[in-house]
């Protein structure tokens, strides 16, 4: 069965480990999550308050005094509900308390293969009904999730990877105005430039596909904010 495609989820990965980051993100990434990683605890918390994640992987020993088990405590002080997975060699009862008592949702101890942290994700991420149903439709567009395509009017349209992303994105979100800024945290990371006009060329190129050729539009733009698709 072909992996549920989680285009428009954003996770959190604090990790002071370059190899274990670069491995988490690669197994995520790869199931079309967007993952913002940070190397320091600091950094972590910092972007915890300012940006929207879906979910954060968390590290229990972050080196340089930092403690995961902090970083998850200060975020949960600041009102972020998102649910929390903790990363640690320690396998005690005592620290997997710890961390629960903390606030995280679950704990995982290294080493792990990378399916199971996706896994967890994925349980979490249905908990907390970030992840839907198979089907997203808005009027006569649907995707399947699951098969990977997206029709409209019975009409399979054929998008790249990153049109897809920012189509799931706005399915997910539909009926809500979505700043050009939500769509760049969202469908991509940090590290991209705020001040590109990426997400215009490709709300240019989505709309190509899905609108063009059809009379009725469902990507509006909202002037002087964004975007939203509606029926």
């Amino acid at each position: 069965m072909p992996a549920v495609y989680n285009g428009g989820m954003k996770i959190l990965l604090v990790e002071d480990e370059v190899e274990i980051a670069e491995f988490v993100m690669k197994g995520l990434r790869a199931e079309q999550f967007s993952v913002d990683w940070a190397a320091t605890g600091e950094k972590g918390l910092m972007w915890a308050k300012v940006n929207e994640y879906d979910l954060a992987v968390i590290d229990i020993n972050l080196g340089h005094g930092e403690s995961g088990l902090d970083i998850c405590g200060e975020i949960r002080k600041k009102g972020k509900a998102f649910p929390i997975i903790m990363l640690s060699v320690i396998n005690d009862a005592a620290t997997k308390i710890a961390a629960l008592n903390t606030g995280a949702d679950d704990y995982l101890t290294k080493p792990f293969f990378v399916a199971e942290l996706i896994a967890r994700v994925r349980a979490l991420l249905r908990r907390e009904k970030k992840l839907t149903g198979p089907v997203l439709a808005v009027a006569d567009l649907a995707m399947d999730t699951l098969a990977h395509t997206v029709r409209r009017g019975g009409r399979e349209i054929k998008l790249n990877r990153k049109e897809y992303t920012l189509l799931e994105y706005f399915l997910r979100n539909a009926g809500t105005t979505l700043t050009r800024g939500m769509i760049l945290e969202h469908v991509w990371d940090m590290t991209t430039d705020p001040f590109t006009n990426t997400v215009d060329v490709h709300v240019r190129f989505l709309r190509a596909k899905i609108d063009d050729k059809f009379k009725k539009k469902l990507i509006k733009t909202v002037h002087g904010y964004g975007y939203k698709l509606e029926e």
